[in-house]
């Protein structure tokens, strides 16, 4: 069977079957990997020492007569975000080049006791800062869809590692969209949970208050099959939540008929592209089919999402980056004196974007200016926050583009920081909120570009949202 008919359901089928071992599964992957990563720069580090010993003892364990763990043998790419015990963790970043984590995040400790099989690190923007995967201090990674296409950005690694069938499913972060808009231009499914849904521990922060850890598959079964491991309360992340975790599958299975699809006139203004603005309007138009009701809704303060979120951001990121000074971990440059020290590890060690973040964020926390910024950004993100609370009284979900425009070309935006921004115009006001989302495939261009179209849900509303998107999957909505 070839790497793109995998699903996590069929690797288990295959397994008790005893068609092919965990270890052979494992061994085809990495060969495909080795064939298409040097074109598409997806991984960074591979981890085949770890994985073969997993695969080695599911087969060991299912030879002895043990029931396979519900994500048996299934081939999972991690970003370089995560820390991964005995595999380097960059960050995408020269300051962390040589870093080896002494211990696994949580979310991989729970893949890993689920049975899945952590094959490597995948390419991402630096420090998970930006929106075409062009800022990885070691190289961009390449749209297996377009190769002269961005990914997108942050987790493009991830969504491309997914889309070019080098791994079943994979992990990502989201902060203004990381997840969702490489999932998007990538034409995979992509989801963010809920903001302390999934614990954050292990993660290197970029913006504590926004983070979050979230998965990519292939089919929207397997991304809740994903979900369902990596979900729930760890003592580990303060911010983690006690909410019970349901179950995503038989809650994603139900009949979609006379849901509320909240269409927000804000979401279908300028700046689109014709040709997702078109596909957008005909997942619409396939939902009323599947007997769904669209209305008509407002979110008033959508058009102040990004520039909040670029204070936000960058504030909490110029707090969070300070640790990295070349004394405890990481990259170190030796100067005459401890500033130098820093001063020449911290420039040297950073690239151009996060540089610009730290100093965005910086002067937003600068006395004098905290009130004028940071503070009023934060009282405009509860705002956007209530435009949520409020579309949800009169809708079940809220329908909007994930990008509003397909995958660009390799260095068109580098040079234009604003206009890489506002590709996240979408994705933003969900992560101020820290509502739920995915994106799930609705087409492609006339050149062949996937669109994505986005499904909002309201706090821990992860299962309507797969829900919604399963049933859009199985009315063929993906091909559009």
């Amino acid at each position: 069977m070839s790497p793109a008919a995998w699903t996590v359901a069929s690797i288990r089928r295959a397994l008790e079957a005893k068609t092919i071992s965990a270890r052979e599964l494992t061994k085809e992957f990495y060969a495909r990997i080795s064939l298409e990563n040097p074109r598409l720069n997806c991984y960074l580090a591979l981890s085949p020492e770890r994985a073969y010993a997993r695969a080695d003892a599911i087969d060991e364990n299912f030879r002895r007569g043990e029931s396979l763990p519900v994500l048996a043998g299934v081939p999972v790419a991690i970003k370089d975000v995560l820390s991964t015990r005995g595999t380097t963790t960059t960050a995408g970043s020269r300051i962390l080049e040589n870093y080896v984590p002494p211990y696994d995040c949580t979310v991989v400790e729970r893949l890993e006791t689920a049975g899945a099989i952590i094959l490597g690190k995948t390419n991402c923007d630096e420090f998970a800062m930006g929106s075409s995967n062009e800022n990885s201090a070691y190289g961009p990674v390449l749209n297996p869809a377009a190769p002269d296409r961005v990914p997108g950005g942050s987790s493009g690694g991830s969504a491309a590692a997914v889309a070019a069938n080098l791994a079943v499913a994979a992990l990502g972060t989201d902060t203004g969209g990381s997840i969702r808009q490489p999932g998007a231009l990538c034409g995979v499914p992509a989801m963010m949970p809920t903001y302390g849904r999934v614990s954050r521990y292990g993660l290197i922060a970029f913006a504590s208050s926004l983070d979050r850890i979230g998965p990519f598959a292939q089919t929207t079964e397997d991304v809740a099959r994903v979900l369902q491991v990596i979900a729930g309360r760890d003592p580990m992340d303060a911010t983690s939540a006690g909410a019970p975790v349901p179950d995503y599958l038989p809650a994603s299975n139900q009949p979609v008929k006379g849901l509320r699809l909240g269409i927000p006139k804000e979401y279908y203004g300028e700046g689109i592209d014709p040709q997702v603005r078109k596909k957008t309007e005909a997942a619409i138009e396939r939902f009323n089919r599947l007997g769904c009701q669209p209305v008509e809704i407002r979110m008033p303060h959508t058009a102040y999402a990004v520039p909040v979120y670029y204070l936000i951001a960058t504030a909490e990121a110029s707090s969070n980056l300070a640790r990295f000074d070349g004394v405890r971990y990481g990259l170190r440059v030796n100067g005459a004196n401890l500033s130098e020290m820093y001063r020449k590890t911290r420039g040297t060690g950073f690239g151009s974007e996060v540089k610009r973040r730290i100093m965005l964020g910086t002067y937003a926390l600068s006395a004098g200016y905290y009130e004028a910024y940071y503070l009023k950004a934060q009282k405009v993100r509860s705002l956007i926050a209530r435009d949520f609370a409020e579309a949800f009284k009169k809708a079940d979900v809220v329908l909007t583009p994930t990008s509003p425009v397909p995958a660009f070309k390799l260095g068109e935006r580098t040079a234009d920081p604003l206009t890489m921004y506002l590709a996240d115009i979408f994705t933003v006001p969900g992560s101020l909120a820290g509502v739920t989302a995915i994106s799930v495939p609705c087409g492609k261009t006339a050149e062949g570009l996937p669109v994505g179209l986005q499904i909002y849900g309201p706090h821990f509303g992860e299962s309507r949202v797969l829900q919604l998107a399963r049933a859009f999957e199985a009315a063929g909505g993906f091909a559009g």
